[in-house]
Parts: structure tokens; C-alpha cells; sequence
């Protein structure tokens, strides 16, 4: 419905609101036919009975046509489509129609050339009144339309519109009254005027207050402001020293990247040490790496063990709609930095403002300026201000070369995906709070082993959702078979319960886990197996995990294995069923990219001999190959030999198998999920030696002990040694958490 901003003189009265096939229209009950309204329209003065209706379905613009050729009436038509026999019906219990007027919004008619038909544009609303140029008779054939129900001192309608910029004015006026132009000025256009210009002055005032700077300094310590249009502020948010709760310890499962940033806190702390050997320490570091390794919390940690204030920012804040914004917060940024100092300025996703420049101008210019500005603020920099500058991101690969050159970004610190051993330190940290039915050592290396490719966040979640879901079954303690669960929500998301799998599907869905189990049992370089499922969570309906092994160098024979692993699935539903479904569309996909990698980069194929080209990533868009056509098809026919040649292996070895393939998939559908120690029960011990951190930390006497057993406990604490992380520090920093003599012996 369209709303209306209406005007009346003192001599109209408006009797109450009535709704007409979704109208809403005002009315007056002791107006006659002879009392018409003033229609005020692009200059011009007009004699109308004005009314308004929206949503109209159907007309006809040959009657309305028709009706826009009889003397004295003006017609506008925007593709009407509304039956107006059925129009006239309906409406003329309430109103005395005699023309239509239909008018897009913002658009004003131009009511000279008499009819306007405008085909294609579709109505927003429709203005139906009675119109006639006022030095005119009024005139109309009653003969032609029957009279209203009630006499025609029910038949005037009032509705005054404000349409865009066009006003349409009326009040109570003959048809042969003059026109009362001095009334009309005086109490409608001053007032308008008036009225618009303190809100637009207001609207100016409110923008030029909204860029003054921020009270207090140009640092923030939590929020966005007060403000709602903060654009002068600089987006800093300052942690005072006595805030920072976060330590080193923690901080676990990067030690070699928590090495390197311990130089850094004891340069704030002992500067002298490195000035007296005429060293000077990097003015920053970027610290890189996957998400959820804990860049941003090790940045956090520096600041708290050195003691200083930390100021974050996020990369992402510096830009704005207002040109000129992002620079000036730049600046603010490492003004407030310099009157911090000693601090830590830490900029997080530093690639949404650093990312590398382009040959053009075209959308990027503000972020190039801001780019330029934090590179100069670098440069101006000096070793003496005490200010260590460290920023944090998961795509080096895009930054601008200028801001990682020595003297700006010195070190780039790769903060990787914890190993084994800081898995389990991890999980030492995020279980101190958590009250445990088993002994904390035992519960951290054990949930390492079932937590391969995991990040500190993750872990943190698995952590998290285990108490969870100990607090939904009552139990007084978190279990390992609360871990078990949190485990297997993270990696493959909610257990749908409510989805139930027909017999047969679920059938083919554990014989198509098996034959993923079976292949990668009997092939020598697969990674062990940890767990099978057939319970649907998330998209999969089923779902193997696997433990990862330190291995660094992969060879054509593992790759291989791999491949003939991933096609398990959709070779044990040939076999047995004689069919192939869809579940194995993953399987495919990881398939056909390690394919393409060995023939593309790798130089496997001695078809396309010793080359090697970059694989597009994916969402990239590719215009052009880095090879000819000849050469694209001699990969692709390298790629589709090697898939069918592990295709047919893999179909081989489970022909083979067959039996133990059945005995796995019936197990899988009693118990729905199986551990190793199920597997090494049904199929045996695997028939290869494995020497490696897996078999070190979890060997087969924890399998078959109970986790509270006295053995298991020294079983675990023999074993502790190797199996810690190596926190040692050099000789030079074992005393870099101490203050100096100077500064103890003055406080």
C-alpha cells in the first residue's frame, strides 16, 4: 500500500478510512458532484476527484482508449491489464468513475498530449480520478453509467499522492472558482520548503559529525565506536599489558614457530643484549600458515609474555565506501602504536589490504592507497622505537612483494598443522578443565592418534563437543567414547538419525566401505586404517579414516596405492551387486586430480616426458593451457589409462578378497561402526611391517588392557619420553622470560 502525505484546508472534512479491494481511501460523505479538487501537477492546475488502487490484474486498452477520446479527459495507460467492465462493477458502489489515470512512480505525465499508451512497463500504482482542465465545463453523460448507490453526495473521493518529486495538492474548490494562489503558497509550498530543507541540513550536519575524530585518541579498545558512522576512526583495538591472559604455555604444537617469535619478546625485554652486539631485531613478522593453527593466539602470547600492550587489527577494517579513509587509519594505526611503545601491533589477514598490485587502476585503487600508506609507515620505522610489527595470514602467496622484503616483514614464520606429538599437547591444554573418567595423558595421546590433519581449533571443538555431549547423557565424566563421538561430528558433522537408509541401500553402502577397507589392508604404501563407518552424517552416508603418515617424498607406487584405495568402493559394488551407484563421486574426483597431477606436474608419463605445469585450482578460471592441443591429448589419454589401469588392480585384488570383503560388510552392518582392533579381528594382522608414530604411541597391549589398568599407565609413562615435544631453547634465550637486573632492582 502507498503511503500518502495529504494536506487539507479547514473547509474539508474527512470522514474515516475505508479499504476497497486493498485501497485505501479517503472519503467525504457530504461532498455533490459539483465540488471538485484542485490537482496541482508539474505546474498546472486541474479539476480532479482523485483515487488510488494498487495490484490491478487485467484492463483493457481498447476501452480505455475509447474512453480517453470523449471530450474534456485525459488518459495515461502503462500496460494495463485489468478487465474495466469488471473494474466499473465492482467499484462503482463507491465511486464515481468517469476516467483512469495510471502513472509509474517518479514519472511525471505529460497531460498535453491528451492519451499516452505505454506498452511494456509494468504499474506500480494507479491513480483513477476524474479529470478536466479547470477553465473548462465539467461535463460527463450520466445516461452512459448508472448512478451510484446513495445519491451523488456519496460519490467524491479524496486521495492525495506524493509521487517522486511530483506533489499532487487539493482542497475544497468549484468548478468556476479561481484559483487561490497566495493561499496555495502560503500553506502548502513555504511550509514544504521549509520542512525539506531543515531535513536535508540535518542529514548534512549528522555526516560532517560522523567524520570528526574519536574522542580520547584514535585507539579503540573493544567495539566499532559510539558513533554510527565511525569512518575517521581508526579501527586499533588496544589490550592493556595487565589484560593480556594468554602464555606460551597455552600455546602448543608449533614449537619451532614459538622459538622464533621468543626473540622477539626478548628484545622488548632486554634490548641492550642485541645492541651491544650491534644486532637489530626485525621490525616484523608475518606469521603464516592454514587456519586454526594459532597464529593469532601465538601473537596474543607474545604480547602477554613480553608484557607489553597489544593492538590488533584486522585487514578487512581499513577499507571503506569514502575514498582517503582507508590511509588515514593507516597512519592512526602507527601513531598509536609509537605512543604505546614498547607494544605489539598485530594486523590479522593482512592479505585483504596487502595483496599483490595490479597493471590497472579499475576498483583498487583505495586499496593500493592504503597498501602504499602501510608500506611507507614501515619504512618510517625505527629499531629504536621498540614497536614489533606482526601480521597474520593463510595466503602468503598473494601478498605484494614490496611488504615482505627485509625491513619491513623480515621472517615469515610457518605455523604448520600440528604432527602427532603436538596433537597430544594440544589436547593436554584444552583438557585441564574438563573433569575425565581416565588419566589425562592417556586421554591426549590416545585422541592424537584418532586425530589426524586436525588443527588447534579443531581439537579445541573436539574438546568441547565432548563435554557437550557428556552433559546430554547425564554422565558424571567425559569418557573416550565421548571423544569418539566428538571426533567423528567434527570431521564428517551431525549423525543423522532421522535419516534411515532402505536395506538395500545401506547393503550397498557397507559393501562399498569394505571394499575401501579390504584394498587399503593388502596394499603396502595405504596409511593405516583407524575407523569404518556406514552411520550417515552430513552429506556421506558412509566414511573411512584414516592415519596419515610422516612421510615428506611420495613415489609413483604410493600415489598408485592411494588411487586403487580411493577406487575400493565403486569396484566392490561391481563385484557384488554387478552395478555401480553415485556414492563414489568423491572417490572420482580425488582420483582423477592425483592422476592429473602425476602426468601434469610430477613428469610420471614418459609420453609427455620430463614437463611439469601448474593444475589450475579450484574456481579458477582458465583462458588458455600452457601446452598445445596435441599435447592436451596426449595427457588426457595418459590420465585415462592410468585410472583404468588401477581400476583393474583394484578389482583384482578385491576378486581375490572376496570373502573377506563379506565378512567386513556384514560386520559393518550389525555394528555399524568398527575400530581397528575390529579389523585386525576379521582380517588379520596386516601383512607389512609399520614402524612409525602410530604404532609407537598406541601399541597392541592398549588395545586389549583397560585404559584404568595399572600396565596401561606405565605403559604410557615409559613411552612419555620420546613421544613429548621438544621444548629445549638455545643458550642464548633459556633466560627470556627474565627481567633485566636494572629493571628488578628499581621496582
Amino acid at each position: 500500500m502507498i503511503r500518502f502525505l495529504y494536506f487539507c484546508s479547514p473547509q474539508l472534512r474527512v470522514a474515516h478510512y475505508v479499504e476497497i479491494f486493498n485501497a485505501e481511501v479517503i472519503f467525504r460523505e457530504d461532498s455533490t458532484p459539483d465540488e471538485f479538487i484542485d490537482v496541482v501537477v508539474g505546474g498546472r492546475v486541474y479539476l480532479a476527484c482523485l483515487y488510488v488502487y494498487n495490484k490491478i490484474d487485467q484492463i483493457s486498452l481498447q476501452e480505455v482508449d475509447r474512453l480517453a477520446r470523449q471530450p474534456h479527459s485525459v488518459v495515461v495507460s502503462c500496460n494495463l491489464k485489468l478487465n474495466l467492465d469488471y473494474l466499473l462493477e465492482k467499484l462503482w458502489d463507491y465511486l464515481n468513475l468517469i476516467q483512469v489515470f495510471t502513472k509509474k512512480r517518479g514519472q511525471k505525465p505529460d497531460l498535453d498530449e491528451g492519451i499516452i499508451l505505454r506498452n511494456g512497463s509494468t504499474v506500480e500504482h494507479i491513480i483513477i480520478f476524474i479529470l478536466a482542465k479547470f477553465e473548462l465545463r465539467f461535463s460527463f453523460s450520466r445516461n452512459k453509467m448508472p448512478d451510484p448507490p446513495g445519491g451523488w453526495s456519496f460519490a467524491s473521493w479524496v486521495i492525495l499522492g506524493a509521487v517522486g518529486l511530483t506533489w499532487v495538492v487539493y482542497h475544497n474548490f468549484s468548478m468556476y472558482r479561481k484559483v487561490d494562489w497566495k493561499e496555495f503558497t502560503d500553506n502548502f509550498l513555504q511550509k514544504s520548503d521549509v520542512l525539506y530543507g531543515i531535513f536535508y541540513i540535518s542529514l548534512f550536519l549528522m555526516a560532517v559529525y560522523s567524520l570528526r575524530p574519536a574522542s580520547g585518541g584514535v585507539v579503540r579498545k573493544s567495539g566499532l565506536g559510539s558513533g554510527l558512522f565511525n569512518f575517521g576512526q581508526s579501527p586499533v583495538r588496544l589490550i592493556e599489558k595487565d589484560k593480556i591472559g594468554v602464555r606460551f604455555s597455552d600455546v602448543a604444537g608449533c614449537e619451532e614457530a614459538k622459538l622464533e617469535i621468543i626473540e622477539f619478546v626478548n628484545f622488548l625485554k632486554n634490548p641492550a643484549k642485541y645492541e651491544a652486539l650491534g644486532a637489530k631485531i626485525p621490525r616484523g613478522a608475518i606469521l603464516k600458515g592454514p587456519p586454526g593453527t594459532g597464529k593469532t593466539l601465538l601473537a596474543k602470547a607474545t604480547a602477554g609474555e613480553a608484557n607489553v600492550p597489544f593492538l590488533s587489527v584486522s585487514g578487512s577494517e581499513f577499507l571503506e565506501m569514502f575514498v582517503g579513509v582507508g590511509p588515514k587509519r593507516v597512519r592512526d594505526m602507527f601513531a598509536s602504536a609509537r605512543d604505546k611503545a614498547p607494544c605489539i601491533l598485530f594486523i590479522d589477514e593482512i592479505d585483504a589490504i596487502g595483496g599483490k598490485r595490479s597493471g590497472t587502476s579499475f576498483g583498487h585503487q583505495e586499496r593500493e592507497n592504503t597498501l602504499n600508506q602501510l608500506l611507507v609507515e614501515m619504512d618510517g620505522f625505527t629499531t629504536q622505537e621498540n614497536v614489533v610489527v606482526l601480521a597474520a595470514t593463510n595466503r602468503i602467496d598473494i601478498l605484494d612483494p614490496a611488504l615482505l622484503r627485509p625491513g619491513r616483514f623480515d621472517r615469515q614464520i610457518y605455523v604448520s598443522l600440528p604432527d602427532i606429538k603436538g596433537r597430544a599437547s594440544i589436547f593436554k591444554i584444552h583438557l585441564k578443565p574438563i573433569k575425565l573418567a581416565d588419566d589425562m595423558q592417556l586421554v591426549a595421546r590416545k585422541m592424537a592418534t584418532r586425530t589426524p590433519g586436525f588443527s588447534g581449533a579443531d581439537i579445541a571443538s573436539v574438546c568441547n563437543e565432548a563435554a557437550l555431549i557428556a552433559a546430554r547423557e547425564d554422565a558424571h565424566s567425559v569418557n573416550l567414547i565421548h571423544f569418539d563421538k566428538a571426533i567423528d561430528r567434527v570431521i564428517a558433522g551431525l549423525e543423522k538419525k532421522s535419516q534411515v537408509l532402505q536395506p538395500e541401500e545401506k547393503k550397498i553402502v557397507a559393501y562399498h566401505e569394505a571394499g575401501h577397507a579390504v584394498v587399503g589392508w593388502f596394499l603396502e604404501h595405504c596409511n593405516p586404517l583407524l575407523k569404518v563407518s556406514i552411520i550417515p552424517r552430513g552429506k556421506a552416508l558412509g566414511y573411512a579414516q584414516y592415519q596419515p603418515r610422516d612421510i615428506y617424498l611420495l613415489t609413483k607406487d604410493q600415489m598408485l596405492d592411494e588411487m586403487c584405495l580411493a577406487l575400493g568402493g565403486r569396484a566392490s559394488e561391481e563385484v557384488f551387486f554387478g552395478k555401480v551407484g553415485s556414492g563414489a563421486v568423491d572417490d572420482l574426483q580425488r582420483v582423477t586430480r592425483s592422476a592429473y597431477s602425476q602426468i601434469v606436474q610430477l613428469g610420471f608419463s614418459s609420453k609427455v616426458g620430463l614437463l611439469s605445469f601448474d593444475l589450475p585450482e579450484q574456481g579458477d578460471m582458465v583462458l588458455t593451457k600452457p601446452y598445445s592441443e596435441h599435447t592436451a591429448q596426449i595427457i588426457d589419454e595418459e590420465v585415462r589409462q592410468l585410472v583404468e589401469s588401477a581400476y583393474e588392480r583394484t578389482l583384482t585384488i578385491l576378486r581375490e578378497k572376496r570373502q573377506l570383503v563379506e565378512k567386513v560388510a556384514l560386520r559393518l552392518l550389525d555394528k555399524e561402526q568398527l575400530q581397528k582392533e575390529d579389523l585386525v579381528e576379521v582380517l588379520g594382522p596386516r601383512p607389512f611391517v609399520e614402524k612409525n608414530t602410530y604404532e609407537e604411541l598406541v601399541g597392541p597391549e592398549i588395545f586389549y588392557f583397560p585404559m584404568t589398568t595399572e600396565f596401561s599407565k606405565q605403559l604410557i609413562t615409559f613411552l612419555s619420553g620420546p613421544l613429548d615435544e621438544d621444548v629445549s631453547l638455545p643458550p642464548g634465550l633459556k633466560d627470556w622470560n627474565k627481567e633485566p637486573e636494572s629493571k628488578s632492582e628499581a621496582s
